[in-house]
């Protein structure tokens, strides 16, 4: 855990250095510059904060602002970018009866968001 948020926090130094995402994260698997798309075309900021996307100011769901240093994904799962993208792609499997709808999130969607926001 403690490499996984040094290699974190290294990218996203790097990235602060560009302005833009990367075109890739190792740490994810995914492509942060997909990610931002896939935020705005499931509407995640309808319900959730997400610095860099435009109109993403929800209150409905918890800021998603620094989520890679927290220490839990919906209060029950460990963070990592594995478990993010589980619970994007499978919230009410997680907690039944929460919140968070199912949305038919893709594998490879999951993947790319969670690099966005692991890297703002």
């Amino acid at each position: 855990m403690h490499a996984m948020r040094i290699a974190l926090m290294t990218a996203v130094a790097l990235t602060a250095c560009t302005g833009e995402p990367p075109s890739f994260d190792s740490v994810t698997g995914g492509n942060p510059r997909r990610g931002l798309e896939a935020i705005q075309r499931y509407g995640c900021g309808a319900c959730h904060r997400i610095d860099g996307v435009p109109g993403a100011y929800g209150t409905v769901g918890p800021t998603l602002q620094r989520i890679g240093e927290g220490a839990y994904i919906a209060g029950k799962l460990p963070n990592s970018p594995e478990n993010l993208q589980q619970w994007m792609r499978f919230p009410q499997r997680i907690v039944p009866g929460n919140a968070m709808p199912d949305l038919d999130v893709t594998e490879p969607d999951a993947r790319d968001i969670a690099a966005y926001l692991y890297h703002q």
